[in-house]
């Protein structure tokens, strides 16, 4: 196959906000987006459309450029593109002329057919991070990777491809950063110098352009505010998600259903929603109920709520072909399936038997898909579960010629789960009049977090499972998604009921916490592993609902940042090249305070890297002086988790669910510590959009160690907060005892 570079430069030109660089061989067009962000698109066949399904925002009007016989040179203040014309090549400098990133000078961009690859400089001691839902270690370099969404049964710590396409990455260098986002949606490439002796490394795509945007912006904290930027932010989840989630492949009735609610109530172990997997449909038909088993949706859902419970319900894109079922009679009239390229709908096998396959890529069909989740919102269904949405169907491999709409499959496969979601969030936010959707996927595309959640997939019952899954969700949170989580307990296989426990303890530090199991499994329940297990499980989701106005606090930060709940070390400590040694790369930060070690169900000590500064154990309030290795007891007991020195942590009392006001005394735990800190604390109802018209309730709590004083300030928004009185908690303070006061809205100063 013959092979093409870029060429060299021809023409230059202007047009309106991007400059066109025209060679024999390609078109380069570059745009500013903002200061630290600058796109290039690299194509034989520039599409003037120029659609993302990633970027939601539009270059600057103002590029400028400076021009010399050989060189062309773009500069914002923040970041420099210098493209050298012959032959084209595209390098990126700080503002005080330092290289960040560039084209392999020998290579740059080549093309092979259709297939389009970026050669691309490695520097020494290069680390790469990110990549989204991807094994293997923190560090990528010396790995590969391909995007392309699969249904990835039984995928093991090594597995590759997996559920989602997130082709965004974070590179480390010489106390540098930069960011790289190919948004290229065909099967895609990303070897980090695995195949090239280290030399350089490279990234491309099966068709489509070489369309990438890069991100200068120093320190890993600041890239994903830009990309977050650039690809969305989360809305603020409701409230109710938070709590504890409990599914199975499948309750298989209303009646057993209703039987674990009232087991979680009877036995005082708090939980907030429940699930209903395939087996509650008729037939498997999506948005249909089976009359015998589920014979009263509204009924079952009423007394769901009565006692705390919502409801979440899945829903796969395979409609099963038969006549007189809404949703098939409805696709076929209207064109709604995708096709073979003669006009012929396409059949592929999934749970119903034969199915057609929306297209979601059309906004007809997304509004249609949407409206029909009536039949689950008409009864209180208040969470959304899609699944098998890469798409799936028995034996993988969809053919490539099938189209949807205007595209065919391998050009726009690993966007379909992101749509399909975006269709569920769209049309359930309306169904629900006010109300938020919880919408969780499989499947996903850079850019998701604006529609939903997504959890690791299949996973399986055993301790390495258990720790990639901490990986896979801090990785996920490089790539701008914060709401993730795994299935706790492993969907395959049975845990041992060591490992259960200790993976319910994790599940405490995860943005998503769902145990969830598949079918001919073992019962996963709390109350499922003899009573001394349960209640230790106990106790530690009741840490998790003690927790809920941190972790709600800090889900706010991501919805105005970006940044994720749970966060890599390699985010605040990028260069610190501890955090990236084997037995320390699945630590992570739980928020801004809260440090958390996962460890195997079969150890009872561990050794933890102690980040710089002061901790303290978060069960003993022992202080540990950080920089250094330490080892930590790890009983199933008590996870090794540490708090930051100077930490300022909300909690509350222990609720059964979101529903339930507590004792109205919100409790401000604070450890001593010898810097000034603070931290912005968040209220709404948890429910609505009413956030976004200014009823919330928001303010600063500072701790000032000097001065021996905490302050709260003028809250701001409308929303009243839940608690009448806060609680002074102190830890590491001599002979300091808990303090309570009203709460007001007025500024407080509490003096230690």
């Amino acid at each position: 196959m013959q092979v093409e570079l870029s060429g060299n430069t021809q023409h230059i030109s202007q047009k309106e906000n991007h400059i066109i660089l025209k060679t024999p061989q390609a078109e380069a067009r570059v745009w500013v987006y903002s200061p630290t962000i600058i796109r290039v698109n690299i194509s034989k066949h520039f599409n003037t459309t120029d659609h993302s399904f990633a970027v939601i925002q539009s270059p600057e009007g103002n590029l400028r450029y400076d021009e010399s016989a050989d060189e062309l040179s773009i500069y914002t203040g923040e970041l420099e593109l210098r493209i050298t014309k012959a032959p084209l090549r595209f390098n990126f400098y700080t503002p005080d002329g330092i290289l960040l990133s560039g084209d392999d000078e020998r290579f740059g961009t080549v093309w092979q057919g259709e297939s389009v690859t970026n050669y691309r400089r490695m520097f020494k001691g290069e680390r790469f991070i990110g990549l989204g839902e991807k094994t293997g270690n923190l560090d990528r370099r010396g790995s590969s990777y391909i995007n392309w969404n699969t249904d990835a049964v039984d995928y093991h710590a090594k597995s590759d491809p997996l559920y989602k396409t997130f082709p965004f990455f974070v590179g480390l260098h010489s106390g540098l950063t930069y960011g790289f986002f190919l948004d290229n949606t065909h099967r895609s490439y990303f070897d980090f110098g695995a195949s090239t002796d280290h030399s350089m490394y490279w990234l491309g795509a099966d068709g489509g352009d070489m369309n990438y945007y890069f991100f200068g912006a120093q320190g890993v904290a600041e890239i994903i505010k830009d990309y977050t930027w650039l690809t969305g932010r989360m809305e603020m989840p409701p409230l109710w998600s938070l709590g504890y989630q409990q599914c199975r492949w499948s309750y298989m009735s209303a009646g057993e259903l209703l039987d674990i609610a009232r087991n979680f109530r009877k036995c005082n172990i708090p939980a907030d929603v429940l699930y209903c997997d395939i087996d509650y449909m008729d037939g498997y038909k999506i948005f249909t109920w089976d009359k015998k088993t589920f014979p009263d949706p509204k009924g079952l859902i009423d007394e769901l709520k009565a006692m705390g419970f919502r409801l979440v319900t899945i829903v796969d894109p395979g409609i099963k072909i038969e006549e007189g079922y809404k949703q098939y009679d409805e696709g076929v009239a209207n064109d709604y399936f995708a096709t073979y390229p003669n006009g012929e709908k396409y059949i592929g096998e999934v749970w119903p038997g034969r199915c057609h396959f929306p297209n979601f890529y059309d906004a007809k069909v997304r509004d249609w898909w949407g409206k029909s989740f009536s039949a689950l919102t008409e009864p209180g269904v208040a969470g959304f579960w899609n699944d098998m949405n890469e798409p799936a169907a028995w034996g993988q491999n969809i053919p490539n010629m099938v189209k949807f709409g205007e595209h065919y499959m391998p050009e726009v496969r690993n966007a379909y789960g992101m749509q399909m979601s975006r269709g569920t969030y769209k049309g359930t936010k309306h169904l629900l009049q006010g109300q938020r959707p919880f919408v969780l996927t499989r499947a996903a595309y850079a850019g998701i977090q604006r529609y939903s959640a997504v959890w690791t997939g299949d996973n399986t019952a055993n301790d390495a499972h258990m720790l990639l899954g901490c990986r896979l969700v801090n990785s996920l949170g490089i790539t701008g998604v914060a709401f993730t989580g795994v299935d706790i307990g492993g969907f395959s296989g049975n845990p041992t009921p060591e490992l259960m426990v200790r993976w319910n303890s994790l599940g405490v530090y995860t943005p998503m916490f769902r145990n969830h199991a598949m079918i001919d499994t073992a019962m996963r329940e709390p109350w499922r592993w003899g009573k001394q297990n349960e209640k230790i499980i106990k106790k530690d989701i009741e840490q998790r609902y003690k927790l809920l106005p941190y972790i709600y606090s800090s889900f706010y930060q991501s919805h105005q940042t970006g940044l994720p709940i749970n966060r890599t070390l390699a985010i605040q400590y990028p260069f610190d090249e501890i955090v990236y040694e084997h037995i320390y790369q699945n630590q992570f930060m739980f928020g801004d305070n809260i440090l958390v070690a996962p460890v195997a169900s079969t150890e009872r000590a561990i050794k933890v890297y102690m980040p710089p500064g002061e901790w303290y154990r978060l069960s003993t309030d022992k202080k540990i002086n950080g920089g250094k290795e330490v080892k930590a007891e790890a009983l199933l007991t008590d996870l090794p988790v540490f708090v930051k020195a100077g930490a300022i942590i909300p909690m509350q009392s222990v609720v059964q669910n979101t529903n339930e006001t507590g004792d109205g005394v919100l409790q401000l735990h604070i450890w001593n510590g010898k810097q000034a800190t603070s931290f912005t604390y968040y209220e709404d109802d948890g429910v609505s959009y009413d956030y976004e018209q200014g009823s919330y309730y928001k303010r600063e709590i500072s701790f000032d160690p000097r001065k021996k004083q905490v302050v709260l300030s003028v809250v701001e928004g409308r929303f009243e907060s839940r608690f009448s009185k806060v609680r002074f908690v102190w830890h590491g303070f001599e002979k300091m005892k808990d303090k309570v006061v009203e709460l007001l809205r007025d500024e407080m100063v509490i003096a230690f």
